[in-house]
């Protein structure tokens, strides 16, 4: 009996700690202050078409390198949010799908503080673009 209690015990805590980090962390967070877009970017057009083909490449190249911390659907809540900093908004929000693509594309390839420079991760123009559409998809 005592040792079912103490594997009771340990259990609570574990999920009482599971909880703790999903729950009471992120709301922590402070959000990013606005970003300073290069007037070039502000006017940028996606120059690759949103069909089928780009968007399977777009999704190829969010989940290699964004879906770990934007999740799945892009609701800022990957795995490694948790360690990040600030607040990771969702891409599903009106404001994300404002958005001008050129902004989007300095946002997605640029980046700044703990968004990383993708510049030299995803090398075809057309890649970046069409990681663009596949972003205008997660509303």
């Amino acid at each position: 009996m005592k040792k079912f209690k103490n594997i009771f015990l340990g259990l609570s805590l574990v999920l009482a700690g599971a909880l703790f980090m999903a729950f009471a962390l992120p709301q922590d967070k402070k959000m990013g202050g606005p970003w300073e877009i290069p007037a070039k970017y502000k006017t940028m057009k996606n120059t690759i078409k949103d069909d089928a083909s780009s968007l399977k490449i777009g999704k190829m190249l969010y989940t290699k390198h964004c879906k770990s911390c934007h999740g799945s659907n892009g609701l800022g809540d990957g795995p490694k949010a948790r360690s990040m900093k600030t607040a990771i908004p969702p891409f599903n929000c009106e404001k994300f799908q404002a958005q001008t693509d050129g902004v989007l594309y300095y946002q997605s390839i640029i980046g700044r503080d703990e968004m990383p420079n993708y510049e030299k991760k995803i090398l075809d123009e057309e890649d970046r673009w069409a990681l663009i559409n596949y972003l205008r998809t997660l509303k």
